[in-house]
């Protein structure tokens, strides 16, 4: 079953390359805010809210194949195409800059319970406080993967600059 399962949600590398584009990552991110209110609207709408819901959800799982595969130009693309290098070898990354993406890990999980929390309570402050430090924590990611992919190109002979 575990192994169906990471079958299912593998990318190949030009799954990776349409995920990298631009366009791809920030409407991703965009998504958040609507997510948000189609969770919230369930004061408005009640059951209905399903509707706008399941829109967004069909909406991120169409995202990467909705956009052209790009090249690891911009940073964007880059902090997911060292992602990528990431999820193939581990080893890829510094100790020291693998204790930074733990740290990330956990302030992006607890930026989601705090937003979770605001959500069920239909409270703004930890909506909001929490969808920032989420937002801010997967920033910061994608940085330090793209950091990752410089090094790793720069070592392969991928980048030259």
């Amino acid at each position: 079953m575990k192994e169906a399962v990471a079958k299912t949600f593998r990318m190949d590398e030009e799954a990776w390359r349409r995920h990298a584009n631009p366009w791809s990552v920030w409407t991703r991110f965009a998504a958040i805010p609507l997510m948000l209110v189609a969770i919230w609207s369930r004061t408005w709408i009640g059951w209905w809210c399903l509707l706008p819901i399941a829109a967004v959800v069909v909406r991120l799982f169409v995202n990467p194949s909705a956009f052209p595969p790009v090249e690891p130009a911009g940073w964007a693309a880059r902090g997911i195409y060292g992602e990528h290098a990431w999820v193939g070898d581990k080893s890829l990354v510094p100790p020291n800059h693998l204790v930074v993406l733990r740290i990330l890990v956990v302030l992006g999980l607890a930026g989601f319970g705090l937003m979770a929390w605001g959500l069920v309570r239909l409270e703004v402050w930890p909506t909001v406080f929490g969808t920032t430090l989420l937002v801010v924590a997967q920033l910061w990611r994608i940085d330090r993967f793209g950091w990752l992919w410089e090094r790793v190109g720069q070592r392969d002979g991928v980048i030259t600059g």
